[in-house]
């Protein structure tokens, strides 16, 4: 985690000094209202960017999850080997959780550049933070009552580049990119084995490369 946040204040000081370089072009300071239905599977995403100069805006985001079902899918259905979190699948159903977003968009063109087929391409690093409680689950053996409890937490960087096109007050957002992101499950699991009731207090972390694709939609609120 400590060299994601090192590649993320990396690619703050390049876009910060790109602030500096353009900070006598002066725009309307608009906000845009974005929302991403690719991820209503399992989640609402809302996001808010905000222009503070001709090329660059500040991209925040918020996500309410309610389930995490797609995560149950990736984790324990799909079998490649990999070592498996001892959370159950109602557990992963009924997950709910908060996550958050701050990006930082670096457009290659300026916002009053017309003539350009590019104009709205741009880069954007994105820092993602969250946290998933699972609900507890009680189970009994040998007629005592024990509960198993779980959570995760997911923290990461993307690379995004994209095209935010722009008709009137409506927009249309679509990205690509690729990043890298650490999951860590905590849990407290027990099970009947051989007549024995045993607990396992079982942290799992897992840090891998990701790839991320999808579209917002949104306006212009100001």
């Amino acid at each position: 985690m400590k060299k994601t946040l090192t590649l993320f204040c990396f690619f703050c000081f390049i876009i910060l000094s790109a602030i500096a370089q353009d900070s006598t072009k002066k725009v309307g300071r608009r906000g845009y209202l974005k929302v991403n239905p690719t991820t209503l599977i399992n989640e609402l995403d809302i996001y808010l960017e905000q222009e503070i100069s001709d090329k660059v805006s500040l991209e925040f985001g918020i996500s309410g999850i309610y389930t995490d079902y797609p995560d149950y899918v990736l984790a324990k259905k799909i079998d490649i080997g990999q070592k498996k979190p001892d959370v159950s699948t109602s557990q992963f159903v009924d997950g709910r959780g908060l996550g958050f977003r701050f990006g930082t968009r670096l457009y290659l063109f300026s916002r009053k550049t017309n003539i350009s087929r590019a104009a709205g391409t741009y880069f954007e690093p994105v820092l993602f933070f969250k946290k998933i409680f699972y609900p507890n689950e009680d189970v009994t053996y040998n007629n005592t009552n024990y509960t198993n409890s779980a959570d995760k937490s997911v923290a990461g960087l993307q690379l995004l580049i994209g095209r935010q096109f722009t008709k009137d007050k409506f927009i249309l957002d679509p990205f690509i990119g690729i990043g890298v992101r650490s999951k860590i499950y905590q849990y407290n699991t027990y099970h009947f084995d051989n007549n024995n009731v045993s607990l396992n207090d079982g942290k799992m972390v897992s840090i891998l490369p990701s790839f991320h694709f999808g579209v917002k939609l949104g306006l212009r609120t100001w």
